[in-house]
């Protein structure tokens, strides 16, 4: 059978270099070369969506591929297709870059320039481990092999405009559809989603934080199940630990959830940290809450425009949700898009605290009445994000976005 190899190369003249060799290889099935890294992962997660037996044997990833650094991408392929053997191409091959190669799940490294009898054997021996592992994998139940979870990012233009309230509705919308759902507390420092729901818990984000390989096991030891079928990936209950949750880890932990469910949606409170950055820049939808009052508008703003300025996120590719609506307040959606120039939600959350007050205090905000109009609003947000299964409104998400080239640190060296 013929080993099939995806070369992920962003330069022209290596892309050439590279699939020539590929081609003079014996038994090898180079197939059409992806320029960058979002096309990598769209690639493979489609092919995934059909079945585990379509993906390449073999990835060769080039190290200057672009947006996403090369060894985060090879992270996020070894995360979510576990059955395609990695291998970097790099001009560096000391021991310190193998060594962090090998944690991030390559397979293997070759130099620089290249030659035919290092490809060949580098080839052929990832070819044989994801042989391997795919008759290993045959039998497995847990093995995702879908297209990879949508993410949905929540943060508040300040504190208390109800982003938690919403991120925890959207998510129990999604739940009760029939999707797998994941709820992620990433406001490090004083989240709530704990005291909303009623959940004392031991494990939290902080505790995978030092991984560097976060197994389906790991991850489920860290979950606390609730009784409404959702998993929650909580804050920390000391503070201080949020500072353990780094930037890397927090893309390898939203990697980790979206791989094994079908939404992620993630709590990030009002205050931006590396951490935060890293998910909202990560996100299928960033939504940020606001309320229609001058405060809150301004928060809303400055928020859109310093995401600008660090390269996260782009104003248009925000979505601003209206909180506490009513038809009598002089800002109105129209003139919220206006001064933020973000998308804004067609459906607004209507002004009505006294439905939530009781939920609220009690921390059940989960047994909120269906009837309520604040509950039935969040719960249409849902449908129109496509967060909601059989919706058919999904024009907010980002088609997939694998970005992170342009990090909260602007890190763009290798591995860095």
């Amino acid at each position: 059978m013929p080993t099939r190899i995806l070369p992920a190369v962003g330069d022209a003249d290596a892309v050439r270099s590279l699939t020539t060799l590929l081609s003079q290889l014996p038994d090898a099935e180079p197939v059409v070369p992806v320029t960058d890294s979002t096309q990598l992962i769209d690639t493979l997660a489609r092919l995934a969506s059909e079945s585990i037996d379509e993906l390449p044997e073999v990835v060769v990833v080039h190290e200057r591929i672009g947006p996403v650094p090369a060894l985060e991408l090879i992270r996020e392929v070894a995360l979510r297709f576990p059955a395609v053997g990695v291998i970097l191409v790099t001009s560096d091959v000391g021991p310190g870059l193998f060594q962090a190669a090998m944690d991030y799940g390559a397979r293997g490294l070759i130099s620089l320039p290249l030659g035919y009898e290092e490809l060949a054997t580098r080839v052929h021996a990832v070819a044989q481990w994801s042989v391997g592992v795919r008759r290993h994998l045959g039998a497995a139940t847990d093995v995702f092999t879908g297209v990879g979870g949508t993410v949905v990012t929540v943060s508040g233009a300040k504190g208390g405009v109800g982003a938690t309230t919403t991120a925890i509705q959207l998510a129990l919308a999604a739940q009760a559809s029939g999707r797998t759902t994941a709820l992620l507390d990433m406001d490090l420092q004083t989240g709530d989603v704990a005291s909303y729901l009623d959940v004392q818990f031991r494990r939290s984000v902080a505790d995978l934080a030092t991984i560097t390989d976060i197994s389906p096991r790991v991850l489920a030891d860290a979950v606390f199940s609730h009784d409404t079928g959702l998993a929650l990936l909580l804050a920390p209950g000391e503070g201080e630990r949020g500072e353990e949750v780094t930037e890397r880890a927090a893309r390898q932990i939203v990697s980790a959830l979206r791989s094994r469910y079908e939404v992620v949606v993630v709590d990030c409170g009002a205050q931006l940290s590396g951490a935060g950055a890293a998910v909202v820049e990560m996100a299928d939808t960033a939504l940020l809450v606001t309320t229609p009052d001058v405060v809150a508008v301004r928060g809303a703003k400055r928020a859109v425009r310093m995401w600008d300025r660090l390269q996260v996120r782009k104003a248009e590719e925000t979505t601003v949700v209206v909180n506490r609506h009513s038809r009598g307040t002089e800002i109105q959606p129209a003139l919220i898009q206006k001064i933020t120039g973000t998308g804004v939600a067609a459906t607004v959350i209507p002004a009505n605290f006294k439905e939530l007050q009781g939920a609220v205090d009690a921390g059940r905000v989960h047994e909120l009445d269906a009837k309520g109009t604040v509950k039935q609003a969040l719960w249409t947000l849902a449908g129109e994000l496509g967060l909601v299964k059989g919706s058919e409104a999904n024009s907010h998400r980002n088609g997939g976005r694998e970005r992170g080239a342009l990090t909260f640190r602007r890190r763009k060296e290798l591995g860095r």
